[in-house]
């Protein structure tokens, strides 16, 4: 009898475990536009390890509450708030070589941005150039920047430095990227729809 009442219980147990890791909580997933809907559909799919999900976390820092801090040491951004907290993001960041440490503002959004393979880029990967060649590419499923980009801005000047959704969500977690800073589609999403343009970034 003793073993029936523990074997009713697991599933109650593992439904209330299943929202939280380590010391933070699961959030829930952003609203999403018809637009969204149908492209996150079509995105390619991959597992994002459970450690890189998004998690509201405690978290205690000077910055002011809608600072955007990026760790790339341990691949994760937070986004701070109030009461010493803040939600923590997975993300893929630039290797040693190509990674951006800094402070920066947000300067610009946009949802499915339209990407141009940058100089430095085409230099490191020739066969980019037909895609630079070709106006770049219009924002969508397959586009590298994904569901929304958050351009940095140092004063007036462009960094060239992103915090972007990807097509590649297996990689978040490492360090892959050219310099920008990638995130899953649906936390890029949930980011843009707590961020505004000027929203301090710090990198470090």
């Amino acid at each position: 009898m003793r073993l029936q009442h523990i074997a009713w219980l697991l599933p109650f147990l593992a439904l209330s475990l299943s929202g939280c890791v380590e010391d933070g909580v699961a959030t829930p997933d952003p609203s999403l536009s018809a637009r969204d809907s149908e492209y996150l559909a079509l995105a390619p799919q991959g597992d994002v390890p459970s450690e890189y999900k998004r998690y509201k976390v405690p978290y205690d820092t000077a910055e002011k509450p809608g600072t955007i801090i990026v760790d790339t040491k341990h691949m994760f951004l937070y986004y701070v708030l109030p009461g010493k907290q803040a939600i923590r993001y997975g993300i893929a960041a630039g290797s040693e070589s190509a990674g951006w440490t800094g402070v920066a503002t947000v300067g610009r959004k946009e949802e499915w941005p339209h990407w141009m393979p940058p100089s430095d880029m085409l230099k490191r990967w020739p066969h980019l150039q037909p895609t630079a060649d070709a106006g770049g590419l219009p924002g969508g499923p397959e586009n590298p920047l994904g569901s929304r980009a958050l351009y940095l801005f140092q004063g007036d000047k462009d960094t060239l430095y992103r915090i972007h959704g990807t097509n590649e969500p297996e990689l978040i977690g490492q360090a892959v990227s050219s310099g920008c800073i990638r995130m899953s589609n649906i936390d890029a999403i949930d980011l843009y729809n707590r961020v505004k343009v000027g929203t301090r970034v710090v990198v470090e």
